[in-house]
């Protein structure tokens, strides 16, 4: 509910404050004093599109402030979707704290948006817009020409908002389903392209077979191996000599250090000094007998096959083939081997993803299209039914003989499919008789489309409020069983309506229906309402009066709210013009005892 709105610099007004209140709200005044800038004004802060038109002469900028009580005061349903759509934005609102939404239109082009004093953006105060207030204005393109909201304003009629809001999860579901699907499909294609590639070097590598000894790797092994191979001759060439010198020649060294501790053995009795000599050689002998024994069995272990060398080369031929394609290490060959093996199976493992997605997309798209199938059907029954309460209501508003239409198509293919369901909806409407049906937005006016809008809102105010009874009257009779189901009459509680140009071509009876209805709107929500005729002033809740005034040498448009005898002149004005007679104050009077 708009409990406040502030209005400084723009166009006539200089500073307006003002406090709205529950029920229906009237703004009357002479033609011409900027009531219609109230209407306006309120729009802006709900994301119209702005111009420096707007901003008062002389002045940097413009700005419009509006508050909005917080579910105390309005609908808690919506208020907590509304506290959800600003959480989404990163704006977290106490659900007890009231609204601010402030629009500042600078002087150089730019506009400014704040909500509860922290900056946003005028897309956000345009999301958030349906949740706060709906305006039908004289100037602007109607919400109500949107195929979406006609469909709302459908499904708000025929009880189906419960309805729509789980065929609304499910479709949510499906979309999610079918984008992991696609995603899927998208990853397999490209991994499948690829396939091929990681089977054959996975293939290759692992048919290397690739050695290691945890410190030294295959190829480093290898190039030992050839070296030897490649010196074989020269190598036990070395060797049988080196093993001649150290044992096996008749002055070998083995011979020559034995004779050499056998002298020294012998006089070692003499001189204590020679003993440790003649231990120091025994030792030395063992030692060249061991190097000896070892060079002995490389001799015997020696492999001169020419056969072996030609198959270390080829080895290492291919093992440098695969470094340069997956190298450069044999580590690295063996890493990527790895990497391609787990892509595989990746591969393998999205392919049983698949079947399990196409069944879940198959039994999401079967849930949903059942759900909205039987959808479609109640909205076909409430299409008629609404059909039958517009017509009825628009006769009454001195729209007589006009055809209204809310004309259904059903997509079978799920192309077709929203979140809405398998349906569109065009309300459609033919004014004259014989004239044939077209969409609201090529033949409403602005005076018919707020009258059309007024009927859509009462018919299913109306249709509510029988709801409302009914459900009342079965819980009387179950002993106050609780019930559940149904149209809700505050539905859209919370939710300010603001008509202007309602009562345009219409006068007399039609305005006192006109009036009426309003306040039969305002007795369940917020209505502001800006008229000409005193029929429908008399019906007001709260009225205020607008008019232009010299301040300083400038006009400037004030706004009053009027209660008592300044309400009895102003309804007398708007009934007589300049000349107020007593006999038209007491004709002002009786209309408000009438109506009020």
């Amino acid at each position: 509910m708009l409990q406040h709105l502030h209005i400084e610099n723009y166009t006539l007004i200089d500073s307006v404050d003002l406090e709205f209140r529950p029920g229906l709200n009237l703004l009357t005044g002479e033609t011409g004093s900027g009531k219609s800038i109230v209407v306006e004004a309120l729009g802006l802060l709900l994301g119209e599109k702005a111009s420096t038109d707007f901003i008062r002469s002389g002045a940097e900028r413009a700005r419009i402030t509006g508050v909005f009580a917080s579910s105390g005061r309005c609908g808690a349903g919506r208020w907590s979707r509304l506290l959800a759509a600003l959480s989404e934005s990163g704006f977290e609102i106490p659900e007890d704290e009231d609204l601010v939404v402030q629009r500042d239109i600078l002087a150089g082009g730019k506009s400014r948006v704040f909500v509860n004093h922290q900056p946003a953006t005028v897309g956000l105060a345009r999301s958030i817009a349906p949740y706060l207030a709906e305006v039908h204005g004289q100037n602007e393109q109607q919400e109500l020409f949107s195929p979406a909201v006609q469909l709302e304003a459908l499904d708000r009629f025929g009880g189906l908002g419960a309805t729509a809001a789980e065929a609304r999860e499910r479709f949510g579901r499906w979309k999610q389903l079918r984008a992991r699907q696609e995603e899927l499909t998208r990853r397999q294609q490209e991994r499948m392209r690829q396939m091929e590639l990681w089977r054959f070097q996975a293939r290759e590598i692992e048919e290397a077979g690739i050695e290691a000894d945890g410190h030294r790797s295959e190829d480093q092994s290898l190039e030992e191996e050839k070296l030897r191979l490649a010196h074989a001759a020269r190598i036990e060439e070395r060797l049988a000599a080196c093993y001649d010198l150290l044992y096996d020649a008749a002055h070998s060294a083995t011979v020559s250090v034995a004779a050499a501790q056998k002298n020294l053995e012998e006089v070692a009795p003499y001189d204590s000094r020679l003993q440790p000599m003649a231990e120091a050689l025994a030792s030395a002998r063992v030692s060249v007998e061991d190097v000896a024994l070892s060079v002995r069995d490389l001799l015997s272990r020696l492999d001169q096959s020419p056969g072996r060398l030609e198959e270390v080369e080829n080895r290492l031929e291919l093992l440098d083939r695969l470094k340069r394609k997956y190298g450069p290490t044999l580590d690295d060959v063996a890493r990527h081997g790895e990497e391609v093996k787990a892509r595989l199976r990746e591969a393998e493992s999205d392919a049983e993803a698949m079947q399990t997605i196409e069944r879940e997309v198959a039994e999401a798209s079967s849930l949903f299209e059942s759900l909205a199938r039987e959808l479609s059907g109640r909205r076909a029954k409430a299409a008629r039914e609404l059909k039958r309460a517009v017509e009825g209501e628009l006769r009454e508003l001195a729209m007589k003989g006009t055809v209204f239409e809310a004309r259904l198509a059903v997509s079978e293919s799920a192309e077709g499919w929203s979140a809405a369901g398998m349906d569109r909806v065009t309300f459609q409407i033919s004014p004259n008789p014989g004239e044939p049906l077209r969409p609201l937005a090529r033949i409403a006016s602005g005076g018919e489309l707020s009258r059309i809008m007024l009927a859509l809102e009462t018919a299913t105010d109306a249709r509510g409020e029988r709801a409302t009874a009914g459900k009342a009257a079965a819980r009387e009779k179950n002993s106050r069983k609780r019930s559940g189901g149904g149209h809700r009459a505050g539905e859209r509680e919370g939710q300010t309506l603001v008509f202007d140009e309602v009562d345009s071509g219409i006068g007399g009876r039609a305005a006192e229906t006109v009036g009426r209805k309003l306040r039969q709107l305002g007795g369940g929500r917020q209505v502001l309402c800006v008229t000409h005729l005193p029929q429908i002033a008399s019906f007001a809740h709260h009225h205020f009066r607008v008019e232009k005034i010299e301040q300083n040498g400038r006009t400037v448009t004030r706004v009053e709210r009027l209660d008592g005898r300044a309400r009895v002149t102003e309804l007398a004005r708007m009934l007589s013009g300049s000349q107020v007679t007593e006999a038209v104050l007491q004709h002002a009077r009786q209309l408000l005892q009438m109506n009020s």
